[in-house]
């Protein structure tokens, strides 16, 4: 399984301003996000400490399901 950062390394690039685009972006740039983990509590703390804007819990939970069903 590869990890949830290349996972979601599809939602960035042109198009929309999503924010699927919005948080994959800022995983690229946040240059300690924990990139080869396919843990979900692991990525999960980390955007509690580092929340890069209010709906972005919310938006992970969401893309984690998606993740796993494409994943598995």
């Amino acid at each position: 399984m590869r990890s949830f950062y290349h996972y979601m390394m599809r939602y960035r690039g042109s198009g929309p301003r999503t924010d699927e685009r919005r948080l994959a972006d800022w995983m690229f740039e946040a240059h300690d996000f924990p990139k080869q983990s396919t843990s979900y509590d692991e990525v999960s703390r980390y955007l509690e400490w580092n929340i890069p804007f209010t709906e972005a819990t919310q938006v992970f939970d969401r893309l984690w399901e998606d993740y796993l069903m494409n994943e598995s």
